[in-house]
């Protein structure tokens, strides 16, 4: 089932921007454009070590060649590096959605408010549906609003409300059938 963007979203044009598979480079662009606490508010609360994403770019290439989708880098109109988005098979394997696609987004905080997150998510949802997957899911943390924000103009539906591991935080899973 798919459904149409709210109003509010059509009367915005969509930013230019380009999704590309993560390159060795990019690993230092993400470090480079993730490195605020700002944006690593819901993501651990600190910048990551470039190894990090120098791991995590390598796992996206691997997704890319063996499912074709990953978490992809997203560029503006300039080319610049602006974070990523795609889809990528649970990482975890103790809790949430196992053996679900997770549909992802992180930007720089330069990038926030543009529109850039939905319509790179709107990309990702096409090529996910050409490539044969049949849902997604989307694993926000609850005070994350600007994603929450993000998977309801995707048109997603909200699941379910659970605790994460350590049980401090609460998150939401958001479900779309492609």
């Amino acid at each position: 089932m798919t459904t149409s963007p709210p109003a509010s979203d059509l009367a915005r044009p969509a930013p230019v921007l380009a999704l590309r598979v993560p390159t060795d480079e990019d690993a230092h662009h993400w470090h480079r454009v993730f490195a605020d606490r700002e944006v690593m508010e819901f993501h651990g609360g600190r910048p990551a070590e470039l190894s990090v994403y120098q791991e995590l770019t390598a796992r996206q290439r691997r997704h890319d060649a063996e499912l074709g989708y990953c978490l992809w880098t997203v560029t503006d109109a300039a080319g610049e590096v602006v974070g990523f988005t795609g889809a990528q098979p649970w990482p975890h394997a103790h809790f949430g959605p196992v053996g679900a696609i997770e549909i992802g987004w992180r930007l720089a905080r330069t990038a926030w408010g543009r529109g850039y997150a939905t319509a790179a998510a709107r990309t990702t949802l096409e090529r996910l549906r050409a490539a044969g997957v049949p849902a997604v899911v989307a694993m926000v943390k609850e005070g994350n609003t600007r994603s929450l924000a993000v998977a309801e103009r995707l048109g997603m539906r909200h699941a379910e409300t659970f605790s994460l591991p350590g049980g401090s935080e609460r998150g939401r899973r958001y479900e779309l059938a492609l």
